[in-house]
């Protein structure tokens, strides 16, 4: 069975969380300032913690191997998202996009096309046939021009 992959995002990093939740990984962002509640609730969930941050790296929960985190080298986004799928093995096939809202990370819900009528634009609701809703913060995703600009993306960077 396939290990799922749950991370946990300090702020120094929100490009990559947002990003992994871009692809379908369960990303929490942690934008506060206490590093062991950034720890706790990767112990809590079982999260990899995402980091520029050497002292975080320094916790002994961290160098004991209790809690995995990865010390995230670069401040370019490609880097760091190379850098992710490197060291935990991750390939194409673990992608998942559409699954997560890219702003508050709830699973994504399919809706039927009558249930978006008067929530997408008159265009997107004629050109389009699959849609998603966060049941949070009710956004409404397609797969539209961003969708395949996304894929691109994915593409290349995985390459």
């Amino acid at each position: 069975m396939e290990e799922v992959l749950k991370f946990i995002a300090d702020n120094n990093v929100g490009k990559l969380a947002k990003w992994l939740r871009m692809v379908g990984f369960d990303t929490e962002s942690f934008n506060g300032t206490d590093d062991g509640e950034m720890v706790a609730i990767a112990v809590a969930e079982n999260r990899i913690i995402l980091t520029r941050d050497t002292g975080v790296m320094a916790r002994r929960l961290i160098t004991s191997g209790q809690v995995r985190a990865i010390l995230i080298e670069s401040d370019r986004l490609v880097r760091q998202i190379r850098q992710v799928s490197e060291e935990l093995h991750i390939d194409k096939s673990q992608y998942k996009p559409l699954t997560f809202c890219l702003e508050c990370n709830r699973t994504l819900m399919p809706r039927t096309k009558s249930e978006v009528k008067n929530r997408v634009p008159s265009h997107v609701f004629e050109t389009q046939e699959q849609f998603v809703e966060c049941p949070s913060c009710n956004r409404i995703y397609w797969r539209g021009t961003h969708w395949q600009a996304m894929q691109r993306k994915i593409e290349n960077v995985i390459e």
